[in-house]
């Protein structure tokens, strides 16, 4: 049985665990899906690789209102995948063979699970024989898969996820999406722009429920000018078409209605779960928390000796910035058990790339109403603003919530053409406690850029006693 000083499961973030400055530890990393994790491979990269040419695809609508006249000759499916995936598989590749030649890190391409106290089973595959190993320190960093709901019928009919659909050989004449959430939101941005016609069925009131409301609903609205969209429904069950291929769904509304929805393809989006569970992790002392995640302390330790975990296994944001920042934690506290540092979760930030953007970062207005704060509102949209006046924008918004006494920012909720980006100043302004007004006044915004609508929304606040106003 071998033994290593650390063992590290799941290649994503995990992989950026192994430094340097453990050259001289026995490193094992465990891997039994696709090297480089989910980001890279069927994530946030390719992803956001086809919403990009998607969004080139949707510009002749948006051009035609303001007098230039473009016509979309053709999408070129094959292409833009092999494009996509010709460079993330080659980084994949690669990923793996610099890795298993380092001299001190032994890559075992198995899956695995525990079986007693810091012994874990590698079970054969590919010619590669069953083992167990064990290792004085465990980071678990196995990542998360798309969860698949126990809808009637499901299991009978062909359907694709978010880590199958990105391969497809072409895209359907017509899908269907279940799940009202970031991943649908996208790839039915793209997907609708290369011609297909799209159908979300959401059970909640609005696309993206978890955002502020006032964002919710517009977003809700903007997409469904380009896809169908029924929300507070459900599919009950799901069977093949007629003709022997396809699909059909069977839904009911939140007023009983019920309706059929037909498709050459189906898309489940129905969001993520942690992969912890395969991980047979009782023998170990590691807890799982009622949502399947690994339970971490402010370190990011597991509970039992040893034992650290990040990202999507243990994290509820799901999201590889935080993955990031988790496996920076972590690689400091191994090498440094005596001074351990916390992982910042303050204000973590979120975007979905989708048509509209969406980012937002902490609190939203409803959360801010339930917390009983004393805060205040500032709006202002796009077209307020003389980029907006350029893009001839009439939709889109910055949202900014901050304590009405202090200035001290809350939340930021944007809507609209890279709001991704525009977000930053405000991420950075939480993250160093700089107050709204401040933020505003204290510094220069280019003019006319499209960042002008985030310093007005911040001036559309009250300000406190003291702030800038130069």
């Amino acid at each position: 049985m071998r033994h290593f000083d650390l063992c590290v499961i799941g290649s994503g973030s995990g992989n950026s665990i192994v430094d340097p400055a453990m050259d001289d530890w026995s490193v094992a990393l465990v891997e039994g899906g696709t090297f480089g994790g989910t980001c890279l491979n069927v994530g946030c990269i390719p992803t956001k690789m086809y919403v990009y040419p998607a969004d080139l695809a949707s510009s002749p609508a948006q051009a035609k209102a303001l007098g230039v006249d473009l016509d979309l000759v053709d999408v070129r499916w094959p292409d833009i995948r092999d494009r996509i995936f010709g460079r993330i598989d080659h980084i994949s590749e690669a990923g793996r063979e610099w890795r298993a030649s380092a001299s001190n890190v032994t890559l075992f391409e198995q899956q695995a699970h525990f079986v007693g106290d810091h012994e874990l089973r590698l079970e054969a595959r590919d010619g590669r024989p069953a083992q167990t190993i064990t290792a004085d320190r465990f980071v678990l960093a196995a990542g998360s898969r798309p969860v698949i709901p126990p809808i009637e019928g499901l299991d009978t009919v062909a359907y694709e996820t978010s880590s199958t659909i990105m391969r497809i050989p072409a895209p359907p004449r017509s899908l269907a999406v279940i799940g009202g959430g970031y991943i649908g939101a996208e790839l039915a941005h793209v997907f609708a722009s290369f011609g297909t016609k799209v159908t979300i069925v959401a059970r909640t009131p609005t696309m993206l429920p978890r955002s502020d409301r006032q964002v919710a609903e517009r977003f809700t609205e903007l997409l469904g000018r380009k896809v169908e969209i029924l929300t507070t429904t459900t599919v009950e069950r799901v069977r093949t078409g007629s003709s022997g291929s396809g699909v059909v769904l069977s839904t009911r509304s939140a007023t009983g209605a019920e309706l059929e929805i037909e498709a050459d393809m189906l898309l489940v989006a129905t969001g993520r779960v942690s992969n912890a569970d395969t991980l047979a992790l009782a023998s170990t002392g590691v807890e799982v928390d009622a949502d399947g995640r690994v339970v971490v302390d402010e370190h990011q330790q597991a509970g039992a000796p040893g034992f650290f975990a990040l990202g999507d296994i243990s994290s509820e944001y799901q999201l590889k910035h935080v993955a990031n920042h988790e496996a920076r934690v972590v690689r400091h506290n191994l090498l440094h058990p005596d001074a351990m540092v916390a992982a910042d979760h303050r204000y973590v930030p979120h975007a979905v790339f989708s048509d509209p953007q969406v980012a937002a970062v902490g609190l939203t207005e409803e959360a801010a109403r339930e917390q009983g704060l004393d805060y205040a509102v500032g709006i202002r949209d796009y077209g307020g603003t003389a980029y907006g006046w350029a893009m001839g924008d009439e939709d889109h918004f910055v949202k900014v919530i901050a304590e009405r006494t202090t200035g001290r920012l809350l939340g930021a909720h944007l809507v609209g053409p890279q709001a991704s980006s525009l977000v930053q100043p405000l991420i950075q302004a939480m993250s160093f406690g700089i107050r709204a007004h401040d933020v505003a006044r204290g510094q220069y915004w280019i003019h006319p850029a499209m960042s002008e609508v985030v310093e007005n929304a911040l001036l559309a606040l009250p300000a406190p006693e003291g702030s800038l106003d130069v």
